[in-house]
């Protein structure tokens, strides 16, 4: 009963005493006691003055306690890494950006971000619980090794999640953090879809198809009832190595015209024969480039033709998954932007079902969403069992 009581108020679902009631579909002395006790964990807060406005008795407020517990989000991107804090309630605290180390093999890069993740613990006083990481690569389960890390180079099925943990243990995360304080690692479109359902876009969707475009490549996710379809090892949902142009550009799997390499930045640099600054992150660029199709006929000419490429990628999608909504982030976000009939006029011609079936195509709403994430994945221990926040007082 704690675990989902948790969930409802960290998600925004139950924000009264009597929506956590109805939720839960118990009585009012039952939810009373169930907030109390996520009240003493110090994980929520109940107003004692009740909200009015409505009929009959008015209801206590809850929300996540703004002092409570945080956890450590990480990411790393093809260019970069980011950390930042986030207690419950899908908000990321001080996101910081840097750069990659001078070597990214995976025990180096693994412990850059321990150590940033550190420094942001220890310069907190409130308690972290513990620490989740995006990676822009397929992560397999339950043992959470690392396949076709593509951007780096790193051995297929390099034990990341052992890697990271004992990176963990060796950083200094101060005295208020858990010790040992837990780790865990995910695919960052995963975590990106799990944010947008909880937080975001994907709020109230049944079947949720998420697509993104980074730094670099392309990544999707689903999400089913609440939960991520991750397949039998985790590697479920691999969008970005669907062809779409089997005559298009290389991409770094080996095949050519993978949506992955004909929807990314790099690819809509190309289309408008232009090239990044190699200063700047690439993504950013990719955006302003999407956003000026207006005034400019070569970034308008460029937006098109990536749009069409990635309207074939939904459309084989949808005829395969049948999602009740999709999401568009990173990149794709702005081309939706920018070309919003015409992505959804492709889609819907190369469908099953045409225009009569038409799935709405959103952009996303969480920000740093493969961060938010992992924040999620840090905090779902907790979510399922709140009593575990005991074990980590120190």
């Amino acid at each position: 009963m704690l675990g989902p009581a948790l969930e409802l108020v960290h998600t925004g679902r139950a924000p009264t005493r009597s929506a956590l009631t109805g939720a839960l579909d118990v009585t009012r002395a039952t939810a009373g006691a169930v907030t109390g006790e996520l009240e003493a964990l110090g994980l929520i807060t109940v107003d004692s003055r009740p909200a009015g406005g409505g009929r009959g008795r008015p209801s206590h407020r809850l929300a996540v306690n703004p002092a409570g517990p945080v956890v450590v989000a990480a990411q790393i991107h093809a260019d970069s890494l980011s950390v930042a804090l986030a207690g419950l309630g899908g908000r990321l605290e001080g996101v910081r950006y840097l750069p990659l180390p001078a070597a990214t093999d995976p025990v180096r890069m693994l412990r850059a971000v321990a150590e940033a993740g550190a420094d942001l613990a220890r310069a907190t006083t409130r308690r972290c619980l513990g620490v989740g990481l995006a990676l822009p690569n397929p992560v397999t389960e339950p043992d959470g090794t690392a396949l076709a890390a593509l951007h780096f180079a790193w051995p297929s099925g390099t034990p990341v999640a052992d890697l990271f943990a004992q990176e963990v243990r060796s950083a200094d995360f101060g005295p208020r953090a858990r010790s040992p304080l837990p780790s865990a690692v995910a695919n960052d479109a995963n975590l990106a879809a799990l944010a947008e359902h909880r937080h975001g876009a994907g709020r109230d969707a049944r079947h949720l198809l998420l697509v993104t475009s980074g730094h670099r490549g392309v990544g999707g996710a689903l999400v089913i009832d609440g939960r991520l379809h991750t397949g039998s090892a985790g590697l479920a949902l691999e969008v970005g190595h669907l062809t779409v142009d089997p005559q298009g550009r290389p991409c770094v799997c080996g095949n050519r015209g993978c949506l992955n390499a004909e929807t990314d930045p790099e690819a809509l640099f190309v289309a408008a024969g232009r090239t990044p600054d190699p200063g700047g992150p690439i993504l950013d660029q990719a955006r302003r480039l999407a956003r000026s199709a207006a005034d400019d006929p070569a970034a308008a000419e460029a937006v098109a033709h990536v749009v069409d490429r990635l309207g074939l990628g939904l459309a084989g999608l949808v005829n395969i998954l049948n999602p009740d909504r999709i999401v568009l982030s990173g990149l794709h976000l702005d081309l939706l932007a920018a070309a919003p009939e015409r992505l959804a006029a492709v889609v819907a011609d190369r469908c099953l079902w045409g225009r009569s079936g038409r799935v709405p195509i959103v952009p996303a709403e969480v920000d740093h969403a493969g961060l938010a994430g992992a924040a999620e994945l840090a905090w779902q221990p907790y979510l399922q069992d709140p009593q575990a926040v005991y074990a980590a007082r120190g």
